[in-house]
């Protein structure tokens, strides 16, 4: 009933002259849903919030912006363009783009604060820049040429990088650098997170300060036991040969390696992992007294994680706690230490992800968090109220909000919301908690960033993005259609939620096609209560009803919701979406005989699932860069979910799109980048080969050059332009 009410109240007052919605307009500048910023950060002093904003005129080219909290006013702190007017990017950074979902940005992507709140350590074009925050016209270049994941140290005295595969320092004293590995080179790096961890663990660095900045605990590791994959990039002008080393699953990962390197000295010590080299290091960190380094190893079949705590003066080991699951043991960034020498973790080993407290002995001392919810990860910690402030779904599944409990345990049921108003809040804490920025939307509501106490009062707008005459969306806010939620029933009785969009004018005695987007992965959530998604906001005022359903598998959800698809992957996500089409096919205004479906990745494999598993159901289907075969996909993500190839033959045949490619009679659209190194073009080539030796017709698309994203902006316009073409040319007209 409230989002009603929003929605009516925000219609309220409509724009005389309305436009139409349009694909060129979506990928146009300005950003539709308003000044949006990203990357905000409180500096230490709290004095001041930070952030990313693209310019109006290039939404994709990133400035630094501060807000500044004693009068509330904002500027522009470092503008890209001036610092580097024409940028180039080096294919190690390219690459790492790609990893983090951000290759379609320039300018300032990441920055980082000294400790002491008055400088900014600002990357841009493989050169790094000190910024003076009182005086940010004078920026220092302090490192030239090729630098990746550039750090603060947590003192203060040093900036630290990556380059040419070996790790550096500057000691900003003497403004002397110092090469701290000298081995980096062919197959061996230094402190960067390897191909899997990067894509599939989370991992955004492969080296970590301790506290005091006394040492560097790194990883090293080799890459030559893993296979180089020959694949071919296509442009428009030239063919590529690019060898690769990928893990497919199965095959051999990277050796890794612990170390322990003096910025000062340069001094080395290496850290046992065990014996078998087979493992992944997910991720290492240091105590807050800085006496122990503390690693998570986790088993190649995923099963078994261990955190293991290293003396850093003797190396001598133990294992604080170990995680055990008979499915997979999930990684987070829960990993907290206090200054008192305890230290907060999270674990689904009840079934859903709760928060704990242990203390330095491994010594579980009580749950923080309990009950039938769960976290979603910690934001902060104030030790001086005693206070931990934690995301979650846990009023409502398509939310998510902010929660305060009591560090003793005493409220682990009981968390106090901390952010008020129905819908999506993405928060981001000073160091201390004791002030944070809520990033907030519904559907009705484009994103607006607001300055608040712990308690959830407001301090002041950073960007209040009000949707009126100013707004770039106002002239379009007249025709934007209201997003209605429900639930339904799995098989085995699970709650699945979905979102549906009604086509403009719509009319109960009609009955429209249905534009069904599926994505139905793991780490993923598809229906969420936020500004939403303008292509399916387009859809619809094109005259389909939108759909979205999460079926089982999807994130946020307790493990039984998660573990059904463990070693078949694609048979209960379809099954889920399938209750999804056959509750579309009973509704009076769903003409079930015009129903698409359309997905990308992993929403490009359940296209094809789908299509060959109910080509009676579904009219059509668009996927565009799918797996095919996930035997050719990479081994942390795959073995996950399906095991080792050898341990579970029968689950990767009947997992992959070719065991069931009979049932696919449907018209199909098969899109993909011709130079994707995530998901390989040679799931494509494959399942073409196999389509043609059927006999079975099929639509193609292909992109000179463009990776798993397809992510230019004439990549982006030109391929939901084929979309929305395949989906009219199909679905328009009434079914006979």
């Amino acid at each position: 009933m409230r989002f009603i009410l929003c929605f009516l109240a925000a219609m309220a007052s409509v724009p005389a002259s309305a436009e139409k919605l349009t694909l060129e307009r979506i990928h146009a500048d300005p950003a539709l849903a308003g000044p949006g910023v990203r990357n905000l950060k409180v500096s230490p002093d709290g004095e001041r919030v930070t952030f990313l904003r693209g310019r109006a005129d290039n939404q994709f080219q990133l400035d630094l912006w501060e807000f500044k909290l004693k009068d509330k006013s904002t500027h522009r702190l470092v503008d890209s363009k001036a610092l580097v007017p024409n940028e180039t990017i080096s294919p190690e950074e390219q690459a790492r783009r790609e990893r983090e979902r951000t290759a379609s940005l320039n300018g300032i992507l990441s920055y980082s604060w000294s400790p002491d709140g008055k400088q900014l350590l600002v990357p841009l074009a493989g050169n790094l820049y000190l910024v003076d925050a009182a005086h940010p016209d004078k920026a220092r270049l302090v490192a030239k040429g090729n630098v990746l994941d550039p750090k603060i140290s947590p003192k203060g005295r040093y900036v630290s990088f990556v380059r040419d595969q070996n790790i550096y320092v500057i000691d900003l004293k003497t403004d002397k650098e110092r090469q701290l590995t000298t081995d980096g080179k062919g197959t061996i790096r230094n402190g960067e997170a390897e191909f899997v961890a990067q894509e599939e663990m989370g991992q955004r660095t492969g080296y970590y300060w301790a506290p005091d900045d006394s040492a560097i605990a790194y990883k090293r590791y080799d890459e030559a036991p893993v296979p180089v994959v020959r694949r071919f990039e296509i442009f428009a002008d030239r063919t590529d040969v690019v060898e690769q080393r990928y893990p497919a699953a199965g095959d051999p990962n990277v050796l890794v390696q612990l170390l322990i390197v003096s910025p000062e000295t340069g001094a080395q010590r290496q850290v046992d992992l065990g014996t078998n080299p087979d493992i992944y290091l997910v991720r290492a960190d240091w105590s807050a007294d800085s006496k122990s380094l503390v690693y998570q190893r986790q088993s190649r079949d995923q099963k078994t994680l261990d955190l293991v705590a290293v003396d850093a003066a003797t190396l001598a080991q133990r294992t604080l706690l170990t995680e055990t699951s008979t499915t997979w043991v999930s990684i987070h960034d829960d990993l907290r230490f206090l200054s008192n020498g305890t230290f907060l973790w999270s674990s689904e080993r009840t079934g859903r992800n709760h928060l704990y407290l242990y203390d330095m002995g491994g010594k579980l001392l009580h749950p923080v968090t309990s009950g039938a919810w769960g976290i979603d990860s910690v934001l902060a910690v104030n030790q001086k109220t005693g206070k931990v402030y934690v995301s979650s779904n846990r009023d409502a599944v398509i939310d998510k909000q902010t929660y305060a409990l009591a560090l003793d345990g005493s409220t682990a049921d009981k968390p106090q919301r901390v952010t008020k108003a129905d819908g999506w809040h993405d928060t981001t804490f000073s160091r201390n908690g004791e002030v944070f920025v809520d990033t907030y939307s519904d559907p009705a509501t484009p994103p607006q960033v607001s300055i608040r106490r712990p308690d959830g009062a407001m301090v002041g707008w950073l960007e209040e993005n009000a949707l009126n005459a100013s707004h770039p969306y106002f002239k379009y806010k007249a025709d934007h259609l209201p997003t209605e939620y429900g639930t339904l029933k799995a098989n085995d009785g699970q709650t699945l939620h979905y979102s549906i969009v009604k086509p403009s004018n719509f009319d109960a005695g009609k009955r429209y096609p249905v534009y069904l987007s599926t994505y139905g992965g793991p780490h993923s959530q598809h229906v969420a209560r936020r500004w939403g998604n303008n292509f399916d906001q387009y859809m619809a005022q094109q005259g389909f009803v939108v759909f979205r359903l999460d079926n089982r598998g999807s994130s946020r959800r307790e493990r039984a919701f998660t573990d059904a698809i463990y070693h078949n992957l694609g048979a209960a996500e379809v099954a889920d979406q399938l209750v999804g089409i056959d509750w579309l096919g009973k509704q009076s205004f769903v003409d079930a005989k015009r129903i698409g479906v359309f997905g990308w990745s992993y929403g490009g494999f359940m296209t094809l699932r789908l299509l060959s598993a109910a080509s009676s159901k579904i009219a059509m289907g668009v996927s565009v860069a799918p797996v095919t075969d996930w035997s050719l996909y990479d081994t942390h993500y795959t073995e996950q979910f399906l095991g080792m190839p050898k341990e579970n033959v029968d689950g990767y045949k009947a997992s992959t799109v070719f065991a069931h490619l009979d049932g696919l009679q449907s018209p199909l659209l098969l899109v993909h980048g011709m130079a994707d190194d995530n998901v390989l073009f040679s799931n494509s080539t494959r399942l073409i080969d196999a389509l043609v030796n059927r006999g079975v017709q099929f639509d193609l698309m292909t992109y000179p050059g463009a990776k798993h994203g397809i992510s230019s902006r004439a990549g982006q316009r030109h391929v939901y332009k084929k979309i929305e073409m395949f989906f009219k040319q199909n679905l328009m007209k009434p079914a006979q």
